[in-house]
């Protein structure tokens, strides 16, 4: 069995994400739109054993409780790592941007040796939500608790920024404040087969929601203040907060101005990396 490998964990983007009321079974329906960016978390395999976090925000997982750890979870899933496992930390943390479940994603890929794709697809539900999303990387909808998944439309490969104002933003705690008000509604909007180009699917997602951003941004202003900034900016078509936060994404109208926003932002003393949506990615 081989000992040496890699794999690369793209950031997930929910352009849009519409929650209904929590159910009696403690979980919240919901509908979103997922893409995933050129940009994100790398893992790789070596000979030695245990686990190994590196990069810049390496040290927002040390001491990680065991039962957290998404990556090691999934490799014990499918059998356990013939070697040791090394993940280059390149995402915020609590960031809105699935960094656990596409870093359990990338286990699973790395790892697989003879199991099916329904296989893989059982282990990475069995960890999160969107754990089947994160597994493939491909712009998908995904409705229920997350598991029922539906083709996305067909989607131009889109420029944009993702932004986070360097502040966490736990999941349980903006779900909490979100039940603290009137629930919406999981719908899923009318969309066509497919999207012309950015502005068509910017035109789009102005008549959808993300229902966790007025909650996510009540428990952190810095969320609502990087928003009302990316949205002033003549470089963005569209913007929006991804998942809890507290990362928010810009789509623009090409790279050049993916570029400018992101080093614009970055002068604000944010983190932002400018990036493509779509998927799936190899690198």
């Amino acid at each position: 069995m081989r000992v040496t490998g890699a794999a690369f964990a793209p950031a997930k983007v929910n352009l849009f994400l519409h929650i209904g009321p929590l159910g009696p079974d403690g979980f919240h329906p919901v509908c979103s739109l997922m893409v995933f960016a050129d940009v994100g978390d790398r893992l790789r395999l070596e000979p030695g054993e245990g686990f190994a976090v590196e990069g810049p925000f390496a040290a927002e997982l040390a001491g990680l409780d065991p039962a957290d750890n998404l990556v090691m979870r999934a490799a014990d899933a499918i059998g356990g790592a013939p070697g040791r496992l090394v993940l280059a930390k390149d995402l915020p943390v609590a960031s809105g941007l699935g960094g656990g479940s596409s870093d359990a994603g990338a286990a699973l890929r790395l790892l697989r040796t003879v199991q099916s794709g329904a296989a893989l697809e059982a282990a990475a539900a069995a960890l999160g939500s969107d754990g089947v999303p994160c597994l493939w990387g491909r712009p998908v909808i995904a409705e229920g608790r997350g598991e029922r998944l539906i083709p996305a439309p067909r989607l131009p490969v889109l420029h944009a920024v993702l932004v986070n104002p360097r502040v966490a933003c736990p999941t349980g705690a903006v779900y909490r404040a979100y039940d603290a008000g009137p629930a919406a509604s999981a719908d899923r909007p009318a969309m066509p087969e497919a999207f012309d180009d950015a502005a068509a699917v910017a035109t789009f997602l102005g008549g959808t929601r993300n229902d966790l951003e007025g909650p996510a941004a009540s428990l952190v202003p810095q969320i609502g203040e990087t928003l009302a900034w990316l949205r002033a900016r003549r470089e963005t078509l569209f913007a929006r907060l991804s998942g809890s936060g507290a990362t928010g994404f810009s789509i623009c109208a090409d790279a050049a101005q993916a570029d400018r926003l992101a080093a614009a932002a970055e002068a604000q003393g944010w983190w932002a990396r400018p990036c493509r949506l779509g998927g799936p990615w190899s690198a």
